[in-house]
């Protein structure tokens, strides 16, 4: 019987993903977590902002905008970036404050199906969950779903939830500078604000919107995500 357990859990986390290739996701593990913690602290009546929109009604602004800011070769890699994975290892051995090295595809394999916090076996079900999403998705279902359920604010999710709350605008109306400002937060989107931005935000916001400048505007991702 215990032989089978491998055998379900892969033909179980591969439908989860496989499903989400046509089905638009109701929510995510994060969304969700949010919510139960909001309860367990009394707070019965919390909801999360959510609203999905499909990638073409989302500015081209704001996907450019998250790779230049997590994940400039999204296009190239499948899912793990070597790279920068090297890189942020190196740092962090030298003592230097680095980010993880995580692809967009490994953060939206946690964000999606998984939980917060550091632990072996997260990480290995974050590698595994990306690998599914890598072979069963397209980039550009990759970029949507990930400008769609990443958390920009306390309970705001998505392009169009902080575009609302942010801006008084929708998703499709995000010029270069907003989406930079929501790109910079997403290092901690409770601690930064996107409406507010203090210095970090706005040095950040500055650096990456050259940075998408550097990669040659919203068409860098043309070849992958049309």
């Amino acid at each position: 019987m215990l032989l089978w357990l491998p055998v379900a859990f892969v033909m179980l986390t591969a439908a989860q993903v496989l499903v989400l290739k046509w089905v638009d996701p109701v929510g995510s593990s994060f969304m969700a977590g949010r919510v139960l913690q909001a309860w367990m602290e009394g707070d019965l009546r919390y909801r999360v902002d959510y609203r999905w929109r499909s990638y073409r009604t989302v500015s081209r602004q704001l996907p450019l905008a998250v790779v230049a800011a997590e994940d400039q070769r999204f296009p190239e890699h499948h899912g793990f970036d070597i790279t920068a994975m090297k890189k942020a290892y190196q740092g962090n051995q030298r003592g230097r404050k680095i980010r993880g090295g995580s692809t967009i595809s490994q953060q939206l394999a946690k964000n999606l199906f998984l939980w917060s916090g550091r632990s072996y076996v997260r990480k290995g079900l974050e590698a595994w969950y990306t690998l599914l999403i890598e072979t069963f998705w397209s980039k550009r279902r990759i970029l949507e779903v990930y400008v769609n359920v990443v958390e920009f604010g306390d309970g705001v999710y998505g392009a169009e939830a902080a575009a609302r709350r942010y801006f008084g605008t929708s998703a499709a109306n995000i010029g270069p500078s907003q989406a930079a400002r929501l790109a910079a937060v997403l290092p901690n989107p409770k601690k930064y604000s996107a409406a507010k931005p203090g210095p970090y935000v706005q040095r950040r916001s500055r650096g990456i919107q050259r940075q998408m400048q550097r990669l040659g505007g919203a068409a860098y991702l043309d070849g992958c995500c049309r």
